[in-house]
């Protein structure tokens, strides 16, 4: 059984940082592409970045590109989202998921595990 276990949100003012860590239990980790998303009170849930298997390749929504990296470290299951320069618009419950390829995708109708999410506000 896989389960997805995020950590590291918070409350940060605009203009900081926060590291988000998903760590994954099960053999396939390594082998599988990771994604990080996220739902805003009212709004619906949307891509923010995803990793391929073995971190070479990245991809990000447009809203955060050049202020998130998504890493992953495959000796330790776990997968991070660094994210700098945080603006109130950040604010959400962030997922992380493992797809079912290894590859990464921004379709969340391509990712079969989902973790329980942590909240991230960041204030003005």
């Amino acid at each position: 059984q896989v389960q997805l276990v995020e950590s590291g949100g918070g409350l940060v003012q605009a203009g900081g940082s926060l590291r988000l860590s998903c760590a994954a239990s099960g053999p396939t980790f390594s082998t599988k592409g990771m994604g990080w998303f996220r739902q805003a009170p009212g709004k619906e849930r949307e891509f923010v970045a995803a990793i391929n298997w073995s971190g070479a390749n990245t991809y990000y929504a447009d809203s955060v590109k050049g202020r998130f990296t998504i890493s992953r470290d495959n000796a330790k299951n776990t997968v991070y989202l660094q994210m700098n320069s945080l603006k109130p618009e950040d604010t959400a419950v962030y997922y992380c998921a493992r797809g079912g390829r290894s590859y990464y995708t921004r379709n969340m109708n391509e990712y079969d595990y989902w973790g329980q999410g942590t909240q991230v506000t960041v204030s003005s």
